[in-house]
């Protein structure tokens, strides 16, 4: 079996005729998603120092009684 050549120009205009065809998000969609995704981490955050807490309670009442 033979090699394709490969042609860089040709790579290239494919490549932008490909992007022309995604469907870029909105600047609102953008600044919505983000800001969710913050409040989801933050609340995944809370949650695990709250875990956390509790675990590091639980671990210092079996080993040390307190």
């Amino acid at each position: 079996m033979a090699a394709k050549s490969f042609n860089p120009f040709q790579f290239i205009r494919e490549v932008r005729q490909e992007t022309a065809k995604v469907s870029w998000p909105s600047r609102n969609e953008t600044i919505i998603t983000t800001v969710m995704v913050m409040i989801m981490v933050a609340l995944t955050a809370i949650y695990f120092f709250f875990v956390d807490a509790i675990l590091h309670w639980g671990v210092n009442l079996l080993i040390y009684g307190k």
